[in-house]
């Protein structure tokens, strides 16, 4: 990836495997976490199985992170926390609302004879999730930022 900048979303259902990369990212700062704390799995278990009708769970070892703190119930705190929220749209909100979404408007040049399209229509690209919303823009600032500094750092080397 070249050093392409990286957010990762955790919450309560990222566990184990997904809590172990997400550690090593944020450890490396490698990436940027978002979300909520992790599940905190961090534990390897073995079943060793004694008969047909029972087994045992054995905890043979723990997860850390590449800086040394266990996963183990403590999970991952993300760099920015994100409340549980939703998006919603307000339709009401005018300040959204441009000339071609008013029904029979006079048309411009850009728009084709196939008709114009509706205030749905332009909103459905936008992610309704708040997270993935909040990490997008994350996403965008940070290769913002990136391609500002990129210059200057080839300037010096």
């Amino acid at each position: 990836l070249d050093g392409a900048p990286l957010v990762v979303l955790i919450d309560n259902g990222s566990a184990s495997a997904a809590e172990i990369v997400a550690g090593a990212l944020k450890d490396n700062h490698r990436g940027l976490l978002m979300g909520r704390r992790s599940f905190g799995k961090g534990s390897v278990q073995t079943v060793l199985t004694l008969d047909d009708a029972h087994a045992i769970k054995l905890t043979t070892a723990r997860y850390y992170t590449p800086s040394g703190i266990s996963i183990q119930a403590a999970g991952i705190q993300p760099d920015i926390e994100l409340a549980d929220l939703a998006l919603s749209e307000n339709e009401d909100d005018a300040s959204r609302i441009s000339e071609r979404d008013l029904r029979n408007h006079l048309k411009g040049e850009a728009e084709t004879s196939g008709g114009t399209p509706t205030l749905a229509t332009v909103r459905s690209g936008a992610p309704r999730d708040y997270a993935l919303s909040e990490a997008l823009n994350a996403l965008k600032a940070m290769a913002l930022q990136r391609r500002l500094t990129s210059p200057t750092q080839e300037k010096k080397g």
